[in-house]
């Protein structure tokens, strides 16, 4: 009897695979397409199961996409550029460059051993000057189409590792690295203008029916759309230049309500008066430390400082609120500057309180509520409430209604207008950074900022840099920085920032089709492979990686990259869960710090680190990641168990968009089975070609209705469901009597429905029963809509609401039959004890109620 050896079947079938060619991709417009992608890794230097899982699903259905007649792209490249391997450099020596590389060769090596359907001709990564250099012709596009700007902003500056922060990179006022306290500074920097584009990005998520609802209103949320009043307080006693503060509000319902106007630390207005009060220029600079994130504002202290100077009310000029700076409100969004309404907004109310300024209720739950206000009401927009002070017309409104009517009436009283706004800003792409693709302009004393010219790209980055002193390197490299001016030949320096990382990955999936190219894309190549029929990845990408590629597509659909049918680059997404695994640290370990050990050096049954016999503490799951030390090599698994049991389980074990636990158990319980279908297999094979046997029809009729199960469960991502169907098939196969041909062309469908999960055992399975080809390249099998009937059903009966039994009837059996029969049986007859039913209700193929 053979033995199931993952080790060589898997070597020999790739073999195959690579020397047939069959995962390359070639347009041929004699077949459909399909273009299925997973978001690209960063080459961090090693993957774990929760790679496995991501890629496995892209193969289950790029495998399945083949056999189902489909011309199939399935790519893979790498994120390469970005801060880790920067870091890595000046932590450890050596160049980022040697570091990706090798990190990269490195990843690949534990990516192939899955057998994944990936087309590694079209391989790349965002470090390749072939890409950088395409990506720098796409910058000069944009740029000649007025989709980039350059203009000052105001940025978090680390003047320890002296570069531009995100907001995320900045905690408790410190850049996350250097723990250096971050200013706040205006830098010349470079936008994508895609704030131009937030109304068209914001519709056209509603027809992104293909997407998770959850991340549609992430974008949503993100772009913010709102609707609301634009006006302006006049200024009593301000300084010159300031006789008005306008103001944005998006609920100018409240607006008689209003217990205060507040500017924010950046404000024009606070700026000019900072310079002739100390005290005020000592607060701003400590607001300008504080958190950056809107979380962090949200929960920080709301502080204010009283400049002393007020604003009149545009409806009574009787009527002065002060003028406050505070800490809570953002330059960037709106006008900088808000009146706050302390009765209807927490934030509002949490600092009048605090400063003994007036609450105005101007709605209140009820007719006969108390004004009094002891904490801010605010319900729902949709919610009625009853508006005692307002311009709503009615009493009882929605706040959406009273919006509404308050801006109709302010508009008809001349007191500002209506008008829609974004709280998507422009897309800041400047980096002070090493490693990134440069920004492809060059500055001249004469001619200003000039493009480089075409001919001239890639704009490499040099290699010759050291990262000891800190800083941009490029700003220190006189050889690459000093160079003509392409319009006039005259001395000039390169732009030395360069481009945001989210850059890098908005693109790919359209050079993807085109890899090679002298081109950012072939506009042949783009139509018939556009757009990414199936694209899956992690929730965390849910905004700005997916808001960017979106901005992206239309930016490269205006300068000619990518035909119009294009503009929504991904037409299905799956967000998939994480594969999470328990954590191990010292007994009295800290589950959140560590330290951490990994899988591989504990005994977990003995909780004691194998090398020392040191006791330990065992955590809950998490996400796997390098930071906890709780990943799991997949070549550990592999060398173990093969790459199918790795692939089997991560799809078996829960539905692919819930996490997954990881347990050795689990991988043990898989490797078991598919050995159980390699045995039946193999038992089949030893047959007697001519053995007849019994139940043929019956085995044929499960496996019929395995196909249409499977199918199913593959086409709605449900791959959990359509294994647990063929655990089912395969326990109805090993125990089956039927003939030997019956029995083959069983295995053979198994082997069949099986491939887009553990292709490397089907294809030996189909080579053993002597199937024709490679069971890859085989059509899927189709289910015979005559198997799918019953002959049979089995109705429960129900007795006064409650089960009592249940009876097996023919599936065509007329009702008067099903009713006779039900009446007869022993459950029934003994809850009417000699009497007689009330009434029968027999609903065909489901159920048999009597009442009593």
């Amino acid at each position: 009897m053979a033995t199931y050896t993952p080790a060589e079947i898997e070597a020999r079938w790739q073999t195959a695979w690579d020397k047939a060619g069959i995962f390359t991709a070639k347009r041929d417009e004699t077949k459909p397409k399909y273009y299925v992608l997973e978001m690209f890794p960063y080459p961090s230097g090693r993957i774990h199961m929760g790679h496995v899982r991501n890629y496995t699903m892209g193969d289950v259905i790029a495998r399945y996409k083949m056999s189902t007649g489909h011309n199939v792209l399935h790519p893979m490249g790498w994120d390469a550029f970005g801060m880790p391997a920067e870091n890595a450099a000046m932590a450890i020596g050596g160049h980022p460059k040697d570091w990706t590389y090798g990190n990269i060769k490195d990843m690949r090596g534990q990516m192939k051993p899955l057998g994944l359907s990936i087309d590694w001709s079209r391989e790349f990564a965002t470090c390749d000057p072939e890409y950088y250099g395409q990506q720098q012709a796409l910058f000069l596009d944009f740029l000649e189409a007025g989709l980039i700007h350059r203009k000052n902003a105001q940025v978090n500056w680390d003047p320890v590792d002296m570069t531009v922060l995100a907001n995320e990179q900045v905690i408790d006022g410190k850049g996350w690295r250097s723990g250096a306290e971050v200013e706040k500074r205006d830098l010349t920097q470079w936008f994508f203008k895609i704030s131009d584009y937030a109304g068209e990005l914001n519709e056209a998520l509603q027809g992104l029916e293909n997407w998770p609802a959850k991340v549609r209103l992430m974008q949503e949320n993100w772009i913010g759309e709102s609707r609301g009043l634009q006006f302006a307080f006049s200024t009593i006693d301000a300084p010159d230049g300031f006789d008005r503060v306008e103001v944005y509000t998006t609920r100018p319902d409240t607006l008689m309500g209003a217990s205060f106007v507040g500017i924010s630390p950046d404000h024009p207005l606070a700026k000019q008066l900072e310079k002739d009060n100390a005290d005020l220029a000592a607060f701003n600079a400590e607001c300008r430390k504080g958190g950056t994130t809107a979380a962090e504002i949200e929960t920080a202290e709301k502080m204010g400082f009283d400049t002393g100077l007020r604003v009149r009310h545009p409806f009574d000029t009787d009527w002065e609120l002060p003028v406050y700076v505070a800490n809570f409100i953002l330059m960037d969004y709106g006008t900088g500057a808000i009146f706050g309404c302390p009765a209807h907004d927490e934030r509002d109310f949490e600092f009048a309180t605090k400063y003994a300024l007036p609450i105005i209720s101007t709605y209140l739950p009820s007719e006969d509520s108390d004004p009094k206000v002891t904490e801010a009401y605010v319900p729902a927009k949709t919610d009625k409430v009853f508006y005692n002070g307002g311009f709503a017309g009615e009493a009882w409104q929605t706040g959406n209604d009273a919006i509404a009517a308050a801006i109709d009436f302010c508009e008809g009283k001349g007191v500002g207008q209506g008008v829609t706004k974004y709280r998507l800003r422009d897309w800041g792409l400047s980096r002070q950074r090493y490693w990134g693709a440069p920004i492809p302009v060059v500055h001249c004393d004469t001619c200003g900022v000039v493009p480089e010219k075409k001919e001239n790209l890639p704009v490499e980055l040099p290699y010759d840099v050291e990262f000891d002193t800190p800083g941009n390197p490029l700003d220190r490299h006189p050889t690459w920085r000093d160079v003509p001016c392409p319009s006039c030949g005259k001395p000039a320096k390169r732009e030395t920032d360069t481009m945001d990382t989210f850059v890098d990955s908005s693109w790919y999936f359209a050079r993807f089709t085109s890899p090679r190219a002298d081109t950012p894309t072939v506009a042949e190549d783009a139509a018939y492979w556009m757009n990414v029929d199936q694209y899956i990845g992690g929730i965390e990408h849910a905004i700005l990686h997916l808001l960017y590629s979106r901005f992206f597509a239309r930016a490269m659909q205006i300068t000619g990259h990518l035909p119009e049918s294009a503009i929504e680059p991904f037409d299905a997404l799956f967000t998939q869960g994480m594969v999470t695994h328990e954590c191990y640290t010292p007994e009295g370990g800290d589950e959140k710090r560590g330290p951490f050990f990994f899988p591989e050096e504990v005994d977990r049954d003995a909780r004691v680190k194998k090398d020392t016999g040191e006791k330990i503490e065992i955590f809950s799951s998490v996400k796997m990641s390098k930071s906890k030390k709780n990943v799991v090599d997949p070549l550990g698994i592999i060398a173990n168990y093969g790459a199918d049991t790795a692939r089997w389980f991560v799809l078996s074990d829960s539905p692919p968009e819930r996490d997954v636990e990881w347990t050795a158990s689990g991988a043990e319980a898989a490797y078991k089975h598919l050995n159980r279908v390699w045995n039946i297999c193999d038992r089949i094979g030893a047959m007697d070609k001519d053995a007849a046997g019994k139940d043929d029809d019956a085995l044929l009729k499960i496996m019929h209705k395995t196909i249409h199960d499977v199918t199913m469960g593959v086409e709605s991502f449900g791959f959990n469901a359509a294994i647990a169907k063929l655990y089912a098939f395969t326990a109805a196969l090993q125990k089956s009597k039927a003939s030997h041909a019956a029995q083959r062309e069983a295995v053979m469908t198994l082997a069949q429905l099986m491939a887009p999960m553990t292709p490397h055992l089907a294809e030996d399975i189909w080579a053993h029963q002597g199937g024709e080809g490679l069971v890859t390249t085989a059509p899927w099998p189709k289910a015979d809509d005559k198997m799918l009937v019953d002959d049979t059903v089995t109705l429960p009966i129900q007795v006064n609401g409650k089960r009592r039994g249940e009876i097996e009837v023919p599936a065509d059996m007329p009702k008067d039959e099903v009713e006779k029969i039900a009446l007869a049986s022993q459950a029934v007859q003994k809850a009417l004890d000699g009497g007689q039913p009330k009434k029968v209700i027999v609903v065909p193929g489901r159920i048999v109620n009597v009442v009593v």
